[in-house]
């Protein structure tokens, strides 16, 4: 591991009986790194040589290969986070380096605190970085955006309405009649239906052939339910729309639904792709790999749910060393195999 030491913060950590900084708190501090085998520079601010306690004892360190003063007039502080961030260093010291929080934004997993007694320098532990909670719903999101651009047609609602089979059925029919303009009864008599697997008379006065597809959105808690009544769904929607063919249902894990909710995406038969056109790499930090790599199918899942295809994209998951930070990522969108005879 590699660790800059905050010289001026260590010295100030326990000061003599004169109020002055000490230069035993950086040689413990030394003493520690070299104890851990851990590769070290310290960095000093122009002001610690003269308030230093031993300005002998601390010239002499100053000469030493791996220390290095900071010249007068510049900011130690913004030096020290600077040289840590390049060399992907750990900083020793209890500065929390608050001024510096909007440029450098993972201070808190840099810095490793420290306490000294009795002349010996005890190591803390660094913070954790932040994770990003959403991060699944960025990456979704990302993709879609990149799939917009490439002018594929995605379905983005993302409201949801309470799951159930009866209230799956019910919307496929609303949208399904709305969009063929069909002058139906079903809002008047959605109120006489006594169960939701009993078959109803028709409503007479709308026909329709056109084989759809029936995208049904979940979260993957609400999966098996909705695998579970898609024949009950797809013969209500047939039934109550006069249908020559019933819809074919298929259920989608989708990371943009919340547990208990849902979303359709219905499509002509015609419309839906046989497979996705384009798969996807995506490029993230080391601390989001398993985690990503573990709901890769989740993503591949959301994504042909909205888009409308059968066969979901592949989706490969790279670490990526220049992608430091939680919750950073990039997205990459590579052309399927199957599409224009490729």
């Amino acid at each position: 591991m590699k660790v800059v030491v905050d010289a001026s913060n260590v010295a100030h950590y326990v000061k003599n009986e004169n109020g002055q900084p000490q230069i035993s708190n950086i040689l413990a501090a030394v003493k520690a790194l070299e104890e851990s085998e851990d590769e070290f520079v310290i960095i000093a601010d122009a002001s610690l040589r003269h308030d230093i306690d031993d300005k002998e004892k601390f010239e002499k360190l100053l000469e030493s290969d791996n220390v290095e003063e900071v010249p007068a007039g510049n900011d130690a502080d913004h030096f020290i986070l600077e040289i840590a961030t390049a060399e992907k260093a750990k900083i020793l010291s209890n500065d929390k380096f608050r001024d510096y929080a909007a440029e450098f934004r993972n201070i808190a997993s840099m810095r490793i605190p420290f306490v000294i007694d009795k002349g010996r320098l005890t190591f803390g532990k660094p913070k954790k970085p932040k994770k990003d909670k959403n991060i699944l719903q960025h990456i979704c999101d990302e993709i879609i955006k990149e799939l917009n651009f490439k002018k594929w047609e995605i379905y983005t609602g993302k409201e949801g309405l309470e799951i159930s089979p009866l209230n799956i059925a019910k919307q496929a029919i609303i949208r399904i009649d709305n969009e063929t303009n069909a002058e139906s009864k079903l809002e008047n008599i959605f109120s006489k239906i006594p169960m939701f697997n009993k078959i109803v008379e028709m409503v007479d006065d709308v026909e329709i052939a056109a084989p759809y597809v029936i995208f049904v959105l979940v979260h993957p808690k609400d999966y098996k339910l909705a695998v579970k009544n898609a024949g009950n769904i797809s013969v209500t929607v047939a039934d109550r729309l006069g249908l020559e063919k019933k819809p074919l249902v298929a259920v989608r894990n989708d990371l943009f639904t919340k547990p208990g909710n849902f979303e359709l995406n219905i499509m002509l038969a015609d419309e839906v792709t046989e497979t996705a056109p384009y798969n996807v790499l995506i490029r993230v930090s080391t601390h989001d790999e398993v985690f990503i790599k573990r709901n890769s199918r989740n993503i591949a899942s959301t994504i042909a749910g909205r888009l409308g295809s059968w066969k979901f994209p592949f989706v490969s998951v790279k670490p990526d060393m220049l992608l430091e930070k939680p919750g950073e990522f990039e997205i990459e969108l590579e052309k399927g195999g199957d599409l224009d005879g490729k």
